[in-house]
């Protein structure tokens, strides 16, 4: 069962989202939000991701991520939005959020990409991979630092980049999804980061892949 809260201040759209989840076999919302401020007040813990909207009222769903990611390191983050412009999506991403998703996706792939992103991947609209992989090429210099690295996560750091989950890597290396996951948690205490998103920006940045 994966636990869901819901930050998004258009009621409509937080309900159906919400039902969206309880009516789903394998998913729960455990609970829905206004306002970031709400949420920051108010969250559990108790859930496995959150689903953000960016336009919030008074602070935004960016400002929120790192707020949120330090009450809850481990607590998974989707952006999802109607905004799809190139210095939002990158704010998104570098702010550190596991997904972008737009609000016009089916609900058949906000399932599949709450899944996705359960599993260490890190879904993303179509439209919006499109244009991180272009951003990623056109605006983050290669500064080829040494983060002490071992060969095995450098390899699997590689695989984060081409947008693996754990799943996929651990089946790739012949290794258990948990030892996966192990090494992540060691990039990331390497590379000083807090999701995989970071992770790839960063990767991509210090010319790491």
């Amino acid at each position: 069962m994966i636990h869901v809260s819901i930050i998004e201040d258009h009621p409509d759209f937080r309900k159906g989202l919400a039902y969206l989840l309880d009516a789903s076999e394998g998913f729960k919302c455990i609970d829905t939000f206004y306002s970031a401020e709400d949420a920051l007040d108010n969250l559990s813990g108790d859930e496995d991701m959150i689903l953000l909207d960016i336009n919030l009222p008074q602070i935004s769903g960016i400002e929120a991520i790192p707020k949120i990611k330090i009450l809850f390191p481990e607590l998974k983050i989707i952006m999802l939005t109607i905004l799809d412009d190139d210095q939002t999506i990158m704010e998104a991403i570098l702010a550190g959020a596991d997904g972008y998703l737009l609000k016009k996706s089916s609900p058949t792939k906000i399932l599949s990409s709450i899944k996705e992103c359960d599993g260490g991947g890190s879904p993303m609209t179509a439209s919006i991979a499109k244009k991180v992989l272009t951003l990623f090429k056109k605006y983050v210099p290669v500064q080829n630092k040494d983060f002490s690295l071992t060969k095995r996560e450098k390899e699997i750091l590689h695989f984060l980049v081409e947008g693996k989950d754990s799943f996929n890597i651990g089946d790739k290396l012949f290794i258990s999804v948990q030892t996966v996951r192990n090494h992540i948690r060691h990039i990331y205490e390497k590379l000083q980061v807090h999701s995989k998103s970071q992770a790839v920006v960063k990767a991509i940045r210090e010319g790491l892949v």
